[in-house]
Order: structure tokens, then C-alpha cells, then sequence
């Protein structure tokens, strides 16, 4: 994977990627606890959110909420070029309490309404924006304003896009069906057999159709959806005990291991102080 650009500050990311050989294999589903913009400028590949499959073309933009699934799949080796920025959901919240800025990320259903192309945005040049705080010569204050500025435009921009499409009731998917009865019940005694079950499939069946609608299996989706849960109860102050056991897991020595395996850390250590 050839980084062109990569900047950090705490939860903020700001990165410019082009893949010259990608392979879908090298790209897995995630899950992290910030808002992201995504801009797709070339290659061959489609967007997978919590079921929801979108194609891409060049400049399309895909927003993500936080905790929402997501990844790319790769459909041929072409260069694969995109960028991405990552902000905490707080980020304006200074000048922007109401979180207005972030209606099109935060106002919506999981899986819809990710997908923005360029003539939706009234032709706005996202990529030169990206351009102009990716590659600034500023210090970290600097760049900091240089990508809230960004950010700022690019918001206003989508938000007007977003009130534009309305309240339209798009028909669920089967397979959107599938991850939104999941999400309902992450905090129940579920299993993969269960879920099939209840949709009238045999568990082979589910977990071959859940994999190819959202890139993992069933139940490293469940986890990796119950460990960030647990993670965003413990940042608003939740013990260890009520994050594990309210976000669905069971038996403490379980969750222990996979949260340390994930996230790299101890669930102690994320409690707000």
C-alpha cells in the first residue's frame, strides 16, 4: 500500500492511499468510534455499510457515522486511489453544539444514505479541498485549521445535499435486513444459528449471505460491534463490568482477551477519567 500522505493528532486522520496491485483479501470490515468522509478516485472496487453495497465511481463520496461498519471490496487489481479523514464526532461542537454540521452523518439510519456522487454535490471539487489540507506545509496548529476549514465546507456542502434527498422510505434490502436485526439485538443471548433461524435459513446459508453483504462473518460482526459498544460506554464512564455486560458478552475472561486483542489495550484504560 503506497501512503502519499498521513497526517495524526489524537482522533484525527487525515490520509491520501493509492494501492498500485489491491487485493480485496488485504482489506477487512472495521468498525472505529469517529466520523469519516471517504472520496474514491480510481480503481475498481464497491462500498459495503452494514449491509448496504455501493457502487463507486470516480468521486464518489461515502460518509460514515461512527460504529458503522464498513469496507471496501475490491473487484480487480487496478490502482486503487482514495481519501480518507477521520474526526471525533465532537470536532465542533465549540461552534456547533447542535451538531447541525453533522446531520448527514449522525440524522440517519445505519447503511443509508452513505453514498454522495459529484453532480449531487453541485460539482464541488472535493478533491482539491482534500489537496489543500493534505498537502499543506503547516505546523500541527496549522494544519489543524487547515482541515476544520476543510471540513467545514465540505459539511455544508453534503448538508445541503442530504436535506435535498428528504425522507424517503428506500425498501430495506434482505441482507440490510439481516445486519439491522443483528444491531437490535447485540445486547441478547443471540447466536448465528439463532439469527438463521428466525429468517428461515440454515446457518451455512446466513453466514455465506451476512459475509458477502457486510465482509466478515456473522459473529466476528457481533463481536467487534459488541467490543465497540462496550468501548463507547466505557469513554462515557461506565464500569468495566456494566460496559461488558450491557454490550452483550457473557463471561468477563472472553471479553477481557478480545478487547485487549482489538484494541491494544486493557478496558480499564479507556474508562473516562
Amino acid at each position: 500500500m503506497d501512503v502519499l500522505t498521513f497526517y495524526s493528532s489524537g482522533d484525527i486522520y487525515l490520509k491520501h492511499n493509492i494501492t498500485e496491485r489491491p487485493c480485496d483479501s488485504d482489506f477487512e470490515m472495521h468498525i472505529h468510534d469517529t466520523c469519516e468522509i471517504y472520496l474514491f478516485m480510481g480503481g475498481n472496487a464497491e462500498y459495503l455499510v452494514e449491509g448496504s453495497v455501493y457502487p463507486l465511481d470516480k468521486e464518489s463520496v461515502i460518509l460514515l457515522a461512527p460504529f458503522e461498519s464498513h469496507k471496501t471490496r475490491i473487484l480487480s487489481s487496478e490502482p486503487y486511489e482514495r481519501y480518507v479523514v477521520n474526526f471525533p464526532r465532537t470536532f465542533f461542537d465549540s461552534i456547533d453544539p447542535e451538531r447541525r454540521l453533522l446531520s448527514a452523518l449522525l440524522s440517519r439510519e445505519n447503511g443509508k444514505d452513505n453514498l454522495y456522487r459529484k453532480e449531487e454535490l453541485s460539482g464541488f471539487d472535493v478533491k482539491s479541498l482534500f489537496d489543500l489540507a493534505c498537502y499543506c506545509k503547516e505546523d500541527d496548529y496549522g494544519k489543524i485549521l487547515k482541515i476544520r476549514s476543510m471540513l467545514l465546507q465540505l459539511l455544508d456542502v453534503i448538508g445541503c445535499a442530504y436535506k435535498k434527498r428528504g425522507k424517503e422510505n428506500a425498501v430495506q434490502s434482505r441482507e440490510a435486513e439481516f445486519v439491522a436485526y443483528v444491531n437490535a439485538h447485540l445486547a441478547e443471548d443471540i447466536s448465528v444459528p439463532s439469527v438463521a433461524e428466525h429468517f428461515f435459513l440454515s446457518a451455512v446459508q446466513f453466514s455465506r449471505i451476512f459475509k458477502n453483504a457486510t465482509g466478515a462473518a456473522p459473529w466476528t460482526y457481533i463481536t467487534l460491534k459488541r467490543l465497540s459498544t462496550a468501548r463507547e460506554r466505557l469513554a462515557n464512564g461506565a464500569s468495566v463490568q456494566s460496559a461488558f455486560e450491557e454490550s452483550g458478552f457473557k463471561d468477563y475472561s472472553s471479553f477481557y482477551r478480545a478487547y485487549v486483542r482489538h484494541f491494544g489495550k486493557m478496558p480499564s484504560e479507556d474508562i473516562r477519567k
